[in-house]
């Protein structure tokens, strides 16, 4: 921390007292809107940060709603609106899946079992040994399309 800090003397060091994990745990409100009130990002969803998606779905629930808006404002649509919470559903959905299976492959449990182990290194030799997984990987990872 000194190093991190450029050797600064102000850090005051104290006792550790505890170490805990923290829980991963995901929850999606559905819908994602009520009347005129629209939901974003943690507001919305909150996703483990194994698969680093929280800050893209957030700003991705920002485009499509300003996207909604401006067309309401300029030409009074409502049906895009209408639609953003189902349209933003879609994307939160496909991360969420996303975000379990990176926490399932890359966190061991304390409940795992032999075979739990093994089908976890199985599962990532698969994706370090299969174009086609690697792909999904990336893409994923990536981030997928703002639905428009």
């Amino acid at each position: 921390m000194h190093a991190r800090l450029g050797g600064t003397r102000s850090l005051k060091e104290g006792k550790i007292v505890d170490k805990l994990l923290t829980a991963m745990h995901s929850f999606v409100v559905e819908p994602m809107q009520h009347g005129r009130l629209f939901l974003a990002g943690d507001s919305a969803h909150i996703q483990p940060p194994t698969g680093a998606k929280g800050m893209n779905l957030a700003l991705a629930d920002v485009v499509v709603l300003a996207r909604a808006i401006t067309a309401h404002v300029r030409s009074g649509r409502t049906d895009l609106l209408e639609r953003y919470s189902q349209t933003c559903l879609r994307r939160v959905w496909k991360a969420q899946r996303f975000s379990w299976w990176m926490t399932q492959m890359f966190h061991l449990h304390p409940d795992d079992n032999a075979f739990d182990r093994k089908r976890q290194l199985g599962e990532l030799s698969y994706v370090v040994s299969s174009e086609a997984a690697a792909t999904s990987l990336a893409e994923n990872y990536v981030g997928l399309p703002v639905e428009t």
